[in-house]
């Protein structure tokens, strides 16, 4: 080895300190991804989901609605109907189908709804069929 090193080699540094050593948690947060763009995912996610396009019920489709609503009206026990719906989406064009089996027990013509046995009631506007079921 060269000779004028030799006196130094072994020889502690009294420089500078070295920082302390990280966690391995705090090690692994610098290496965590970066969202440059924040609220990105979420947008891209709301544009990728699908929903439905209403199609409005025909003059037949209209026609067997009232006459299931008329035989709920005058029903006194109830009616065991299977009830298709569309909500519409509140934050994009279209929505989503919905179908629910219960007893309808009549019609609140004030708040143009179809009241049910057990469960809440739905907006006459926004039924597209109503099938009648055996009890």
């Amino acid at each position: 080895m060269n000779d004028r090193y030799e006196k130094i080699i072994n020889v502690n540094y009294h420089g500078e300190e070295s920082p302390a050593k990280m966690s391995n948690r705090e090690r692994a947060a610098q290496f965590m991804p970066f969202a440059a763009l924040s609220g990105y995912d979420d947008a891209v996610r709301e544009t990728a989901r699908l929903t439905d396009s209403v199609a409005e019920p025909g003059e037949y489709e209209v026609e067997r609605i009232n006459s299931a609503l008329r035989k709920i009206s005058s029903s006194i026990e109830g009616v065991r109907v299977r009830v298709t719906y569309f909500i519409r989406d509140a934050k994009k064009e279209g929505g989503a189908y919905y179908v629910k089996e219960d007893v309808a027990v009549g019609v609140d013509e004030y708040k143009r709804a179809l009241k049910f046995q057990s469960s809440d009631p739905i907006d006459l506007d926004i039924i597209m069929d109503i099938e009648e079921l055996d009890l």
